[in-house]
């Protein structure tokens, strides 16, 4: 290896490991500071409690909001795995003309403002009569999810060697066990890495949902933006490190059931 391509190296690894402290460094600070004995935000945190987490804990609001939000997230995620799995199918497989407009319409909410979407729901939904409930925000988050499904799905399909298909279907297999026994299992890590995008999408969500919220219906991130307008201490930090460490639980689960190389590898 030549010196001026160990210099290269060595400013590639250097550019790496930077990148990962830009992205890791703010979550560090917040799981620092969720333990801090102030009554404030400091960082480096003072001294070592977990009265914040106590508190965040004994607050039923806070695991009511935490419930919904994680019923959004799961549910949401599986009806939009249902749409869009046969969605990239028939846009990958069709040759009826309009699929092109298909995509783009399935894909349309990726460019579209979530508080445009969210505004547009509530008024849709008012002509229907059930906006401010659990279905209108349930049926928003499908409509933001749709589109990771439907992208990494068909990220699979685009390498998909159809002739393994035949071969099932020659050998006698129904087109039901063809999907699962042969279909299913190769698109499994861009479906995976999709449901993974779709269920922190629509854990993350503000914009959309604040449009559909009530009291008594209110999702974590609504919950917390509407916290931090009249109220800011460690409590907060203790909620968001709460989320960070079900995120990381998730990746490991991730790593664990498809491996995160092969999810890696199906997007590129």
């Amino acid at each position: 290896m030549t010196l001026s391509e160990r210099i290269g190296r060595f400013l590639l690894v250097t550019l790496v490991w930077a990148g990962l402290a830009f992205l890791a460094l703010p979550l560090i600070i917040i799981v620092a500071i969720s333990f801090t004995e102030t009554e404030y935000l400091t960082f480096p945190p003072v001294g070592f409690t977990l009265r914040w987490y106590e508190r965040f804990l004994a607050d039923t609001s806070y695991l009511d909001s935490i419930g919904l939000s994680a019923s959004l997230a799961f549910a949401s995620t599986a009806i939009a795995v249902l749409i869009g799995v046969p969605v990239a199918l028939a846009i990958t497989r069709s040759t009826l003309p309009g699929m092109r407009i298909v995509n783009t319409i399935f894909l349309a909410p990726l460019i579209l403002p979530t508080i445009v979407i969210g505004a547009a729901l509530l008024q849709y939904a008012s002509i229907l009569g059930f906006a401010r409930s659990y279905t209108a925000l349930l049926v928003g988050h499908v409509v933001i999810v749709v589109p990771y499904i439907l992208r990494t799905v068909l990220a699979s399909l685009a390498r998909f060697d159809r002739t393994l298909e035949e071969a099932a279907l020659d050998l006698g297999a129904s087109g039901f066990s063809t999907f699962f026994l042969v279909t299913l299992p190769i698109i499994k890590p861009g479906l995976v890495a999709g449901a993974l995008f779709a269920l922190i999408i629509s854990w993350i969500n503000v914009e959309l949902s604040i449009f559909n919220t009530t009291a008594a219906l209110m999702p974590i991130p609504v919950k917390l933006f509407n916290y931090v307008q009249y109220s800011i201490d460690p409590m907060v930090a203790a909620i968001s490190a709460a989320t960070i460490y079900v995120a990381i639980v998730a990746v490991v689960l991730l790593d664990v059931m498809v491996g995160i190389d092969r999810v890696a590898a199906s997007q590129k």
